[in-house]
């Protein structure tokens, strides 16, 4: 691996393997993944679309109209659109209560 000052700079009489750069790959990889999966854990939606829901449930637009009908899925109307709190969401994925359609 090449030699580094404190600094890290690399002089132009040493040289770089295919070794250290494979290294260098696999660290900065690392790295990457490691970001993004701090930016995803750290911008999760407060609300979530009626479309949202449907794919994070699976269930069909009548199914999510009928819940939403029964009280048992919580929801805000802002003019047209329908929003779901992402917790309240989860809440209820978490809950041991079966949910008949």
């Amino acid at each position: 691996m090449a030699n580094f000052d404190k600094s890290g700079k690399v002089f132009r009489d040493q040289l770089i393997t295919v070794g250290d750069l494979m290294v260098f790959k696999d660290q900065l990889v690392a790295d990457i993944r490691s970001i993004l999966k701090d930016q995803v854990s750290n911008t999760r939606k407060k609300w979530l679309k009626a479309m949202e829901v449907r794919k994070m449930l699976n269930i069909s637009h009548g199914k999510l109209q009928s819940l939403r009908d029964n009280g048992k899925i919580p929801f805000t109307k802002l003019g047209k659109v329908t929003y779901y709190d992402a917790d309240k969401i989860d809440g209820l994925m978490e809950t041991a209560t079966i949910i008949k359609f």
